[in-house]
C-alpha cells in the first residue's frame, strides 16, 4: 500500500464524520442555507489563499525539476479553485472582500504555512494532501445523490480532473519517508478539516 492510501485509510474515521456532518449533508441534498454556503465560500477562498503560498514555499524548496513542475500544476488548479469561488460570489451577490477568518480557519491556514515554512517535504505534502483527497472524495460520494443550487459545486470536485490532481499531489507524498511526523502532519490536517466544516455551519446564527 503506498503511502498516501496507508495514511488515508487510518484516518477514514475522520473522514467518515466529515461526511456525515449536517453541513456535508445539507450541501449534497440542497437544503443547507444561501448564507451558510455564502459564509462558507468566503472562508474558503480566504484558506485557498494560504493554501497557494504553501505551494508556492514547497515549490521553492523543489529538490528536482519533477516535483517544481507538480507544484507549479497544482498551484494552477488552486487558481482554478478560486475562479470557481468568484463565479458563484458574482452569481450570488456574495462580498468576498474583507473576508475575517473565523478562528477554524486561521487555525487551519496559520497550520498550512507554519509547515510549509519549517518542516520538511515529506510534512509539508501530509499537511496538504488531505484538503485535496478529501473534497474529491467527498465529491465522488455526494455526486449520485446531489441537487438544488450546489450541485455544481458538488460536481466540480467529483470531476475526474480534480481526482487527477488529488493523485498528483499524493504521488508526492508517496516519494517521501513514512515518518511520525508525517503521520501526526496527515491526521491534523483532517481534524482541521472537519473543524473548518463545523465552523462554517455553526457560524449561520
Amino acid at each position: 500500500m503506498t503511502l498516501s492510501a496507508q495514511l488515508w485509510s487510518d484516518n477514514a474515521d475522520v473522514a467518515a464524520e466529515v461526511l456525515a456532518h449536517p453541513f456535508v449533508r445539507f450541501l449534497a441534498d440542497g437544503s443547507l442555507p444561501r448564507e451558510v454556503f455564502a459564509g462558507y465560500l468566503a472562508q474558503d477562498a480566504f484558506f485557498l489563499e494560504s493554501f497557494a503560498r504553501a505551494y508556492a514555499l514547497a515549490l521553492a524548496r523543489s529538490p528536482d525539476t519533477a516535483t517544481l513542475l507538480t507544484l507549479a500544476d497544482l498551484l494552477t488548479g488552486v487558481r482554478q479553485e478560486l475562479g470557481l469561488h468568484a463565479s458563484y460570489a458574482a452569481e450570488w451577490g456574495i462580498d468576498m472582500a474583507g473576508v475575517e477568518p473565523l478562528p477554524a480557519t486561521l487555525a487551519y491556514t496559520e497550520f498550512l504555512l507554519a509547515t510549509a515554512a519549517t518542516q520538511d517535504l515529506g510534512v509539508v505534502f501530509a499537511a496538504m494532501t488531505p484538503c485535496m483527497r478529501l473534497y474529491a472524495w467527498l465529491g465522488a460520494s455526494m455526486d449520485a445523490d446531489a441537487a438544488g443550487p450546489y450541485a455544481q459545486w458538488v460536481q466540480t470536485y467529483a470531476d475526474p480532473e480534480f481526482e487527477a490532481i488529488a493523485v498528483a499531489l499524493e504521488k508526492l507524498l508517496d516519494g517521501q519517508a513514512d515518518t511520525p511526523a508525517v503521520r501526526r502532519a496527515y491526521r491534523r490536517a483532517m481534524q482541521l478539516e472537519l473543524a473548518f466544516f463545523e465552523a462554517a455551519f455553526v457560524a449561520r446564527g
